[in-house]
């Protein structure tokens, strides 16, 4: 490859990385605004009270409205999961068959680390969502059950989903400003 050539100029055998791309793309915008729908959802059915800092459900809120909140929430949560697991697959094909590499592109190398390590935090929590879907749709149980699982769902691992909802967000930053790419001489 000549100086001036990009990685993208040069032939490669397969297109594999362009259609893990498009993939990826696809469901990580599915994936981050199901995310953001189930988050406004969830700001309904909570209640914070300021003097105890103690999160809690709104009690205000009429026993229907509550079961529809959750109906919802598990309706979102089954394309988050769906969603989640094609862009993580999609990533890995395409970090593994991409003409980029991270060593010239730090903006790429950025977004790896932000997206996987967060995986744990994402797996327990599509757990916990999963644990919902079940309720909602294979079972009969009551609130009470909903109440417990959607708390701790809210307060699962102390914040950490949402440090890297954060994260996913600026890693579109990253994508379309690229820092830390090394230039070529010309």
């Amino acid at each position: 490859m000549s100086a001036r050539q990009s990685p993208l100029d040069q032939q490669t055998p397969s297109n594999a990385w362009r259609v893990a791309l498009f993939i990826f793309l696809v469901a990580a915008n599915v994936w981050l605004g199901a995310s953001t729908t189930r988050a406004l959802i969830a700001n309904e059915l909570l209640r914070t009270d300021t003097e105890t800092l103690s999160i809690g459900i709104n009690d205000e809120l009429a026993p229907e409205a509550q079961r529809e909140a959750y109906r919802l929430l598990s309706m979102t949560s089954v394309v988050v999961l769906a969603s989640y697991a094609v862009a993580l697959a999609a990533s890995v094909v395409f970090l593994f068959t991409s003409p980029f590499r991270m060593k010239e592109h730090g903006w790429l190398l950025m977004s790896a680390i932000l997206f996987y390590v967060f995986v744990p935090v994402e797996v327990f929590t599509l757990y916990l969502d999963g644990k919902m879907i079940s309720l909602e749709f294979f079972t009969t149980e009551g609130l009470e059950q909903f109440h417990e699982l959607f708390l701790a769902r809210v307060g699962a691992l102390a914040g950490a989903p949402t440090v890297a909802a954060l994260c996913y967000f600026t890693i579109i930053g990253l994508a379309v400003f690229q820092p830390f790419r090394k230039r070529r001489p010309a």
